[in-house]
Parts: C-alpha cells; sequence; structure tokens
C-alpha cells in the first residue's frame, strides 16, 4: 500500500500508491445506478482496500424517507443512532473521518461503553473508522468499518486512502441521488399518461419507442388489424409504418430547414397530421419537440393519436392543446375552451354547440376553475 519515495535517506517519507485490486471495484462504485449497487460496489471497495471483520451503512438521503441500513455481517439496529455515533456527528459538522479513537478519550471509555459491548465486542470487534457525508450540514450517509484486534488499528496511511476513497463515494452518492429523482419523475409522468383520454406515444429521434400509454397500445392495434379484429387480439402492435414515414419525413424537413435557414426556420416544420388510408376516424398528430434552453439534443416526437368517431365526431377541432391542462376537462367542456380559445362569444359558443348560454357559462366556469386561470387571454395563452 506504501513504497518509499526518493532516496535512502528519505525513506521514512512515505508516498500513498492505490493498490490495483482497488480498481475494479471504484470502476464498478462509478457505474453503481441504485442503492443496491452502490452498496455492493462500496463493501467490494473497502474490502479490497484494507482489512476488516464488518462493514455497514447507513443512508438517508431525505428526510421524509426511511433510513436504509446495511451490513456485511449480522448486527443490530441501532448502530449509527448510538448517543456517541450521533453526538459526534452533531458536534463535527461536514466531518469526514474518524477513527473510533476518536468518538471516546481513552481506550478504557470505549471498553465501558454500550456501543463496544452491543456492537462491537460479539461480533470480535476491536477497532473501528467512520466516513461521513453531508449534504449541506445534514449527515446523509455513513460508513462504518469495524476490525478485529489481531486486524489492528487504522495506521494513518489507511486513513489517508480512505480519505483519497472519499470523493468517489460523494461522486456515487450524489448520482444515485439524481438518477433516483428522475426515476420518480418519470414514473410520476407514466403514471400520468397512462390516465389520459388521448392516446400518446413518444418516438426519440431515431423514431425508436420510449413511451406509449396503454390507449395508444390499443390505436396501434386499430390501425393495423382493423376496430373488429383488434378486439380479439391482444394490443402489441407497433407503431404504423405511415406514422413512422411520416416522422421520417418531419425530420427530413426539419434537418434541411436547420442548415438552410437556421433555428427560426427549422421550428415551421414541427407538426404533422396523419390519417389511416381506409379509416379515416383514425388520425395521429405529430409534434417534434425539443427543449428550447438546451437544444444539445435532437428533438423527440410527441404522438397524439385520436379516434374520431369514438370521440363524437368533435376531436376534429380539438387542436393539439398542452395535453395535461387539456387532460383535466370532460370533452364538453374542451369543445367550450376550444370555442372560446376561438374568440367566439358566450352567445355564438351557445349556439354551435347547441347549449343554453347558461350552460355554456357553467361549463366555462369549470374550465378557469380546473385550470386555474382567471380570464379568457390567460385560458388562450395556456392552451394555444
Amino acid at each position: 500500500m506504501q513504497r518509499p519515495r526518493g532516496n535512502s535517506k528519505a525513506a521514512g517519507h512515505l508516498e500513498l500508491v492505490i493498490n490495483r485490486a482497488v480498481e475494479k471495484p471504484l470502476l464498478k462504485l462509478h457505474r453503481a445506478m441504485d442503492v443496491k449497487s452502490f452498496w455492493r460496489a462500496v463493501h467490494q471497495l473497502l474490502s479490497a482496500a484494507m482489512p476488516n471483520r464488518a462493514i455497514g451503512l447507513s443512508l438517508q438521503q431525505n428526510p421524509g424517507v426511511a433510513i436504509i441500513s446495511r451490513w456485511t455481517r449480522a448486527m443490530p439496529d441501532g448502530f449509527f443512532v448510538a448517543d456517541r455515533v450521533k453526538g459526534y456527528a452533531g458536534q463535527r459538522p461536514r466531518k469526514k473521518l474518524a477513527r473510533m479513537d476518536d468518538l471516546f478519550p481513552n481506550c478504557s471509555g470505549l471498553l465501558q461503553s454500550d456501543l463496544y459491548r452491543r456492537f462491537m465486542a460479539p461480533r470480535k470487534c476491536a477497532h473501528g473508522a467512520m466516513l461521513f457525508f453531508w449534504k449541506r450540514q445534514r449527515l446523509i450517509c455513513l460508513i462504518a468499518i469495524l476490525r478485529s484486534a489481531r486486524q489492528g488499528n487504522f495506521s494513518l496511511a489507511e486513513m489517508e486512502l480512505l480519505r483519497q476513497l472519499y470523493p468517489h463515494i460523494l461522486a456515487a452518492l450524489r448520482r444515485i441521488e439524481s438518477l433516483e429523482r428522475e426515476r420518480l419523475v418519470r414514473v410520476h409522468f407514466e403514471e400520468f399518461l397512462r390516465h389520459l383520454p388521448l392516446p400518446t406515444m413518444i418516438l426519440r429521434w431515431n423514431l425508436k419507442p420510449i413511451y406509449k400509454n396503454p390507449a395508444a397500445r390499443e390505436f396501434c392495434a386499430v390501425w393495423e388489424k382493423g376496430p373488429e379484429e383488434a378486439k380479439r387480439t391482444k394490443a402489441t402492435s407497433p407503431v404504423p409504418f405511415e406514422i413512422l414515414d411520416r416522422c421520417q419525413m418531419l425530420k427530413q424537413q426539419w434537418m434541411d430547414a436547420q442548415s438552410l435557414a437556421g433555428e427560426e426556420r427549422a421550428m415551421d416544420c414541427k407538426q404533422e397530421q396523419v390519417h389511416h388510408p381506409q379509416f379515416a376516424n383514425l388520425r395521429a398528430t405529430i409534434h417534434l419537440k425539443q427543449i428550447k434552453s438546451v437544444r444539445v439534443a435532437p428533438p423527440h416526437f410527441v404522438i397524439a393519436c385520436e379516434d374520431l368517431r369514438r370521440n363524437g365526431g368533435q376531436s376534429s377541432r380539438v387542436r393539439c392543446f398542452r395535453l395535461p391542462a387539456f387532460a383535466r376537462l370532460t370533452r364538453r367542456e374542451q369543445q367550450v375552451a376550444q370555442l372560446a380559445c376561438e374568440g367566439r362569444s358566450n352567445k355564438e359558443i351557445a349556439q354551435d354547440a347547441c347549449l343554453s348560454l347558461q350552460t355554456v357559462k357553467k361549463h366555462l366556469h369549470a374550465v378557469f376553475r380546473k385550470l386555474e386561470v382567471p380570464s379568457r387571454s390567460r385560458l388562450v395563452a395556456l392552451m394555444l
């Protein structure tokens, strides 16, 4: 683990060298995608770095979630919340490393402590070191390494090695938190899309589907097999080639516009509609979407599918509003909102939708309440 630096005169000065045995588990640590793989990588990394009898981890990245506790040996609950451990961490916020000696003023204090008698002695452990990981002023993770008397206490070189490994473990922790946050957002987004009234699909720039809600799977089956056959078979049809063909055409238009006239011209060709060649009531509206503030990754395709006959013939009049807002409305409220956004008065809406003036006002009031907008102008800004 150590080698002399310089000539024999300076042989007393030691330079820390990370053992090659640590390299492979270190790479696994940086590939960890969740808590399970993170814990496995930490266990392998610390076991390769130095002798130990037990390794433990306590993790709570957010105050509102349960504490995750793991040990390589059977250990009763409570080690990480023991008074001595909590008190030491509380008195030294942002402290990164500590040996068990730092928690107790003398050896007899350790041997007489509840921490030693309850947790360490039954596992034949006599020494320990801990790594503290913080998020601002809150302790989010604590890793403990326990050793037997025969393995000896942690040397200064081993503590320096832990100090070198510390930023790698911290980076993995932050990455896992970010991935978990993105995963949570995606799960909630997919749960929301699953209940949308409109079948919805999302395709990558290479036209590979990354999301289809159940209604979209049914729509693809009806498009491919027809209404009657789709009822008798499982909805496992791929994205219709007519839709993919139009996506490819839209993609090429966007690329041509980018090269010829730049970004603003490219945004002119970001929407297309596709009708089924035989069933005129089946229609797909393709939107080319890109994150305006970044524009590093290529756009993706959001496809809203409609069965005009099933929607009572009104879907042909419905523009592609922002789906999360529009999905909160009933079909009648959608119709009234559409007419209001076209600039019709309440009387004109009543005549066009065959409703009474009072019913139109009632529907508009429901639209404003559900979408949390105070006026028609705000409604137009939200929906268009």
